[in-house]
């Protein structure tokens, strides 16, 4: 079966650093494109970045400089690097899989960032 599992998060003051990972299996890792997203409280789930299978990555605007998505398909793993972290980058941050005509999410870790 499909199975992402996310890790890393926690409690951060503001301007601090965190490291989320996320664990495959079940999905041809190496194939596919992974996303990270995140979503507040009260808040539609929000894309925050993507790398393709061949290392193409992409942000958010309220993230690029701040944020470095990467892979390692050793490892069945996708990271999301979070420096200068600020209060509105709070929320559960999941990492999903595209699986052609659908995303495969994971069920989150949250991140809370404090003034």
């Amino acid at each position: 079966q499909v199975q992402l599992v996310e890790s890393g998060g926690g409690l951060v003051q503001a301007g601090g650093s965190l490291r989320l990972s996320c664990t495959a299996s079940g999905i041809g890792f190496s194939g596919k494109t992974m996303l990270w997203g995140r979503q507040a409280p009260g808040q539609q789930r929000e894309l925050v970045a993507h790398i393709t299978s061949d290392g193409i990555t992409n942000y958010a605007d309220s993230v690029k400089g701040r944020f470095t998505i990467s892979r390692d398909n050793a490892k069945n793993t996708v990271y999301l690097q979070m420096n200068s972290l600020k209060p509105e980058d709070t929320g559960v941050y999941y990492c999903a899989a595209k699986l052609g005509g659908f995303n495969a999410w994971g069920r989150g870790t949250q991140v809370t960032v404090t003034v």
